[in-house]
């Protein structure tokens, strides 16, 4: 489980990072800069040091990556206007554990025990009591009940995105494990996942491109500058390190114990919007923090 907890710490940061580049450059860019940059630096290190673009379970990486990093992302990007920060967070990490762990249950035969169950429903009600939106949050939503179904919508095709990635990721394992291969390193799945991801985003931002950037910031060349560094710490701390984590865990445990414990991103990013943005968390947030943390170590240590 230490990959999972490492993967929640960089997938906190990566967070707190992706707000400050979303607002200087716009979402759809910020998105599309980030996964690119990530290509660079995955596909440095899988053709160095990797197996680059090998391997039995190739196919299900690149359509794993189709799946959470294409539309997937794309869903997560669109609900976060619509819905908030903080709902569209609580949709993806409750939803797709439980899709994940029927899906990998149903096709791939694999099923958690039941005190990894117990551990992982007390960590997405934690989660769910931590970040559910309430009147003090400081984003003016839209009101608009139409607008609002939609990103309800998007909410539920990102925690499919996310799941769906995740089930063929321990697909793409067994199919190494059966053709006799060890399991490529977490870097390398990184890479070939983000190949089929940033083929789609790339294909449909192109056509796309106007809807996309509706509403989004004036980019001058001095919010490149300013939007940079953020992107670059996202980049290293999102789709490079946090997904290599990421990829790793997924090859030592279940998806329906990995995705409760990274369920506990969104708490990890109370303390540092709190140091960072003066986000000061509620009582309610505190306890919810403390529920999951508490059932995140009870699943650890069993």
């Amino acid at each position: 489980m230490p990959f999972a907890f490492l993967t929640v710490l960089l997938f906190a940061c990566s967070g707190v990072f992706a707000t400050r580049s979303t607002l200087l450059l716009g979402a759809h860019r910020a998105n599309l800069a980030r996964l690119w940059l990530a290509a660079v630096f995955l596909g440095l290190w899988a053709h160095g040091w990797g197996r680059g673009l090998e391997g039995a379970g190739l196919p299900w990486l690149v359509l794993s990556g189709v799946v959470g990093f294409g539309f997937g992302d794309m869903a997560l990007f669109a609900a976060f206007p619509r819905i908030g920060t903080r709902l569209a967070a609580l949709m993806i990490q409750c939803l797709s554990a439980p899709i994940a762990g029927v899906v990998e249950w149903a096709w791939l035969g694999t099923a958690p025990t039941p005190w990894q169950g117990c551990c992982g429903a007390a960590i997405l009600a934690g989660v769910a009591l931590a970040i559910w939106p309430d009147g003090r949050h400081p984003l003016k939503l839209p009101s608009d009940p139409r607008v609002r179904a939609w990103g309800v919508a998007f909410g539920c095709l990102a925690a499919l995105g996310q799941a769906g990635g995740v089930v063929l990721t321990r697909r793409a394992l067994l199919a190494a494990a059966a053709a006799g291969e060890a399991a490529p390193d977490g870097g390398t799945m990184a890479w070939q996942r983000i190949v089929g991801g940033l083929a789609v985003l790339t294909l449909v931002g192109a056509a796309f491109w106007r809807a996309f950037t509706r509403g989004d910031p004036v980019v001058t060349s001095a919010s490149w500058r300013a939007g940079a560094w953020p992107t670059v710490l996202n980049t290293l701390t999102g789709p490079v390190l946090g997904v290599a984590s990421y990829q790793w865990a997924l090859g030592i445990a279940p998806s329906a114990v990995v995705l409760p414990v990274l369920a506990l991103t969104p708490v990890a990013v109370i303390p540092l919007a709190w140091f960072l943005e003066h986000d000061r968390p509620g009582t309610r947030s505190l306890l919810g923090g403390a529920l999951a943390v508490a059932a995140a170590a009870g699943l650890a240590a069993g």
